[in-house]
């Protein structure tokens, strides 16, 4: 059996979705075709246990949302960040000075981001997709092959079905078949260091605050959750969070409450806990023949700022308004044309926004005293000075740089 569709999105996960709404959502001016791959059942990823991740979504990603339809059904569980302390402390459970805070008169147009738990996003996102009759779902098939051209691009899966389309849109994550596929290498390199992701509840309320705590060993956050709950993402050296993930559940408990501190009074995991290695790693290219590549697939870095789902958004925005603007015209929207177009927004922001994320990695990782003055210096003096405040408010809440429409709020 043969099939056809305008796209194959490669992927059912977060940024798989997201490209699916923004390609053929109900809420795009002009629909197109998509199919969406993948070998995981998406209901699963909101009927299972709650594993305790949650997003930062900034701004400009919420006004997309709010574009696609998607914001009003995840507001109920969002939380506001209204204010947002940053520290720098030489070891776990030392003294934690604020010296760098941004509080509600610095986010004059509204708060710079909200905390959702992925499983409500991704719950949402799931349904508006499945209620567009633009998007198909093909589930449970391995893909055995990709062709990328010249005409347009196919997949073959393991029960011999081809499926074809203009343009394959690559959603599948780091070890992303479809990159791999397309023979585009990786940039990058992995670091000596691990993530590690949970939810607790605390017996007072954050009122709204998020923390980063800068350690020798990488950045421990503190982000607000709706309720007395925060999520936790802390980064470790590698061989300290596998001692970590070892102990038993009283044992982590007690290297939590060292890192947290006592400011909202005792707190309790009510997640399970995991931990993934990080790494910075940047396609060569992020497109090919008949292929775009989006998120993870494109670009994984380090989760210092909360940015990693959020770039992923301005992928999907950018490929989105770069394809919809070619349909309008009548043009092939798998033209080398309009990856170009897609390529040339997206891969320098990326780059340029990896690089400061293993500069700054590497500036507050280590117990340089040298460093540590010089960081501490940088912090405080950004607190004092009102302009940079904002640029850096501006950045957090996603309206730097070239803005695709959906990130303004603006349909496709």
């Amino acid at each position: 059996m043969n099939t056809a569709s305008d796209i194959i999105v490669i992927g059912a996960a977060l940024n798989g979705l997201a490209a699916a709404l923004a390609l053929g959502g109900r809420h795009a001016k002009r629909p197109l075709d998509v199919t969406v791959i993948d070998l995981k059942d998406p209901r699963s990823f909101v009927s299972g246990s709650f594993d305790g991740r949650a997003s930062a979504i900034t701004a400009s990603a919420r006004r997309m949302f709010e574009a696609l339809g998607v914001w009003s059904a995840v507001a109920g569980d969002a939380q506001a960040m209204v204010d947002i302390i940053v520290t720098d402390s030489a070891k776990p459970g030392a003294a934690r000075p604020v010296l760098l805070q941004f509080g509600p008169e610095d986010m004059k147009g509204g708060p710079s981001a909200h905390m959702v738990e992925n499983r409500h996003l991704y719950g949402a996102m799931l349904e508006e997709a499945l209620a567009s009759p633009h998007i198909s779902f093909l589930i449970g098939q391995p893909v055995e092959s990709f062709s990328f051209g010249p005409g347009l691009a196919a997949v073959k899966l393991a029960d011999a079905t081809e499926h074809r389309a203009s343009l394959i849109v690559a959603a599948d994550g780091r070890n992303s078949a479809a990159r791999e596929a397309a023979g585009i290498k990786l940039v990058g390199w992995p670091y000596d260091q691990k993530g590690l992701v949970a939810t607790v509840e605390h017996d007072l309320p954050h009122n709204g605050r998020a923390e980063e705590h800068f350690t020798p060993s990488g950045p421990f956050a503190i982000l607000p959750l709706p309720g007395n709950r925060s999520s936790l993402v802390w980064s470790e050296r590698t061989g300290e969070a596998d001692r970590m993930m070892a102990l038993d559940e009283e044992g982590f408990a007690a290297e939590l409450r060292l890192r947290f501190g006592t400011h909202l009074g005792d707190v309790r995991l009510i997640s399970g806990r995991h931990a993934y290695p990080l790494s910075m790693f940047i396609a060569g290219s992020f497109t090919a023949n008949r292929l775009a590549l989006v998120g993870d697939a494109a670009h994984v870095l380090h989760p210092l700022a909360g940015l990693g789902f959020n770039l992923g958004l301005r992928d999907v925005a950018a490929l989105a308004e770069c394809i919809h603007d070619a349909a309008a015209l009548g043009l092939d929207i798998g033209s080398a044309q309009i990856l170009e177009r897609y390529q040339m927004w997206r891969r320098f922001d990326t780059v340029a926004t990896g690089a400061a994320m293993d500069g700054m990695n590497r500036l507050f990782s280590n117990t340089n005293p040298v460093l540590t003055l010089l960081r501490r210096a940088g912090l405080m003096a950004v607190n004092r000075m009102g302009g940079l405040k904002s640029m850096f408010v501006g950045e957090a809440s996603g309206f730097s740089g070239s803005l695709p429409k959906l990130l303004r709020g603006e349909q496709v």
